[in-house]
């Protein structure tokens, strides 16, 4: 299943009580919760990068499947870790928190896991 594409933010569920939980200042939070964001993908193969416009701020990342790989956090931090590939979902485990890609349809959606915290995210492709 090919995950390239442009995908727009249509909802988020729990994104207050996840980026607290993830240590983002309140005013950070504030700024960006109702932001505009987008993504967009471009996979050749096993090889991904993907560019998440949230208002300001841009981040990229890039990995191939089962190949280790630095990673920008939420907080801005570097990490280190591997993606997996399970069908249609992209899993990798970020330093405090599990994240899941799921193509689903004209849909992508994230879903993003702390303890028992569960942000999650759906955007349409466009």
């Amino acid at each position: 299943m090919a995950f390239s594409g442009h995908y727009e933010l249509e909802s988020q569920e729990n994104f207050e009580p996840f980026m607290k939980a993830v240590g983002l200042p309140d005013e950070i939070i504030e700024k960006v919760k109702d932001a505009k964001s987008v993504t967009e993908i471009v996979q050749d193969g096993n090889h991904f990068v993907i560019t998440t416009t949230t208002g300001p701020k841009v981040q990229r990342n890039e990995f191939t499947i089962g190949e280790e790989a630095e990673f920008d956090t939420i907080k801005g931090e570097k990490v280190k870790s591997v993606v997996t590939q399970e069908g249609n979902k992209l899993i990798t485990k970020l330093k405090e928190f599990t994240a899941i890609t799921e193509l689903s349809g004209d849909k992508l959606i994230n879903i993003l896991t702390l303890n028992d915290i569960v942000f999650k995210r759906i955007s349409k492709k466009v």
